[in-house]
């Protein structure tokens, strides 16, 4: 089965969860300091919200799956489509461990395809096996995103999203995160 993946930045995570939820009729499956969760059947959709961006609203869009074959058929699919992949293989971010893999459509939006293998105490672990990527680290506050650092929009101007696990306009991966 395939999940459809929204993650929101939000300034405000209190508020922003009360409304959801009423919106949703259904509270967060899971809630952090700095992040909240959905899990909706009606229609399927992993909707996420955290206060870790620079600007509000949207970070990324993306497809969750059950398993590795799901996630291969996507894969191949993203290639077929000639799409520049980023691929993080397993990884850890959004307070769990995924198989995953970022592609950019031609307006710079992100989109995040993935397969949850568990679940993480922490928003990123520090045995992430990506450093180069460690775009989702603790350390990463607003004033870093505010002057640039890990979760800024990247420089594109066509970019839309401000998700530093992305890869840019041109497929790259972003750097200077984290």
């Amino acid at each position: 089965m395939k999940r459809f993946h929204v993650h929101l930045h939000v300034f405000d995570l209190a508020a922003s969860m009360a409304f959801y939820s009423k919106l949703f009729a259904a509270e967060p499956a899971r809630v952090e300091s700095d992040y909240a969760k959905w899990m909706l059947a009606d229609p399927p959709v992993n909707f996420a919200i955290s206060t870790r961006g620079a600007q509000p609203g949207l970070d990324h869009f993306g497809f969750q799956v059950d398993n590795a074959d799901d996630l291969a058929t996507l894969k191949a699919q993203a290639q077929a489509a000639d799409m520049a992949l980023l691929d993080e293989g397993e990884t850890t971010c959004c307070y769990a461990r995924s198989d995953k893999y970022w592609v950019t459509d031609p307006q710079g939006v992100a989109w995040e395809q993935f397969h949850t293998l568990g679940n993480i105490p922490t928003f990123n672990s520090a045995s992430n096996p990506a450093p180069a990527l460690n775009c989702c680290a603790p350390a990463a506050s607003k004033a870093e995103a505010a002057s640039g650092g890990c979760c800024a929009p990247a420089p594109s101007a066509a970019s839309t999203t401000s998700s530093c696990c992305a890869p840019t306009a041109g497929g790259a991966a972003r750097q200077g995160c984290c």
